[in-house]
């Protein structure tokens, strides 16, 4: 799979459309490339039937390996409910144990921000792992939860009230509306679209880096693109570009079914899910708080 998620960077399930093709250079000491181990494999890392190839050669959808142990889509919905389950409990409890008044702001706050760092880690750690580890997933939900606990709370609280519920709500319907357009085939995910993606994810991330440069050595809000009116637009782009990478996953997640990826290959796909449905809830979350900070 590959996307912004770094989850999917290292991997790819696409059959012919170019944009996340499974890596098929030699590797040292094997079969050159066409000239595989396994002769029905072709562009499918997980064909085992002499009928996989015919159906990439003929532009039909491959066929899943008749065996046992590969994934489904019951397992990717049974990994991505544990995972987000487990970042909404802890929200929870970091919103009801950390209170963000006035005497227990600094503290509640710094507990936040460490265990944003400490799931960051774990991110980066799965991110480079060749198999997944369900154990670094889910703490990575665990932290990342109370990061987003924690800062729901000041917002609510302090800033807008409603305003969680409300992130939750334009989430689910970005989730909701995506996944209806690509199911009704009005997304199509190609190579094209997938270099369009990723360009604009890449100047989105440059800016914030610098605006966020600006303001640590600069002092206030940087270039001002997190705040205020040029806030609001960058927040309504970060939500779009999250809306397409859900695309780019739901790909990923139907490719890696269609060829027959191994079971653990769920874990993975409920790593990249979350991590995009996280960036979404941010987005939202920014966006909610600069309109009412402005009120």
């Amino acid at each position: 799979m590959r996307s912004r998620n770094p989850v999917f960077s290292r991997r790819g399930f696409s059959r012919d459309n170019g944009y996340a093709g499974f890596n098929t250079a030699p590797q040292a000491g094997g079969p050159a490339v066409g000239t595989q181990a396994n002769p029905y494999a072709g562009g499918n890392p997980y064909a085992q039937n002499p009928y996989a190839q015919q159906d990439l050669q003929y532009g039909a959808p491959p066929q899943a390996p008749a065996t046992t142990g590969r994934m489904t889509m019951d397992d990717v919905v049974l990994r991505t409910a544990s995972t987000l389950g487990t970042l909404i409990v802890t929200a929870a409890l970091a919103w009801a144990l950390l209170p963000v008044d006035d005497a227990h702001i600094n503290r509640s706050y710094g507990i936040g921000v460490g265990a944003a760092l400490v799931g960051m880690v774990l991110a980066l750690v799965q991110s480079f792992k060749r198999k997944a580890t369900p154990a670094l997933i889910l703490s990575y939900a665990a932290f990342e939860g109370v990061f987003l606990g924690v800062v729901s709370s000041v917002v609510d609280n302090r800033i807008a009230s409603g305003a969680a519920m409300q992130a939750v709500i334009g989430t689910m319907a970005v989730f909701a509306g995506v996944l209806v357009a690509y199911k009704a085939g009005w997304i199509r995910v190609n190579r094209r679209f997938y270099g369009f993606v990723m360009a604009a994810a890449l100047g989105f991330v440059l800016l914030m880096v610098v605006n966020l440069l600006f303001a640590v050595f600069g002092g206030g809000d940087g270039l001002g693109f997190r705040s205020g009116p040029l806030g609001v637009f960058f927040g309504i782009v970060g939500v779009l570009l999250g809306a397409c990478f859900l695309a780019l996953d739901f790909k990923q997640v139907e490719d890696g079914i269609a060829y027959g990826a191994p079971k653990e290959e769920a874990w993975l796909a409920a790593f990249g899910l979350t991590l995009t449905l996280v960036w979404i809830y941010m987005e939202f979350l920014r966006i909610i708080a600069i309109l009412n900070s402005n009120d």
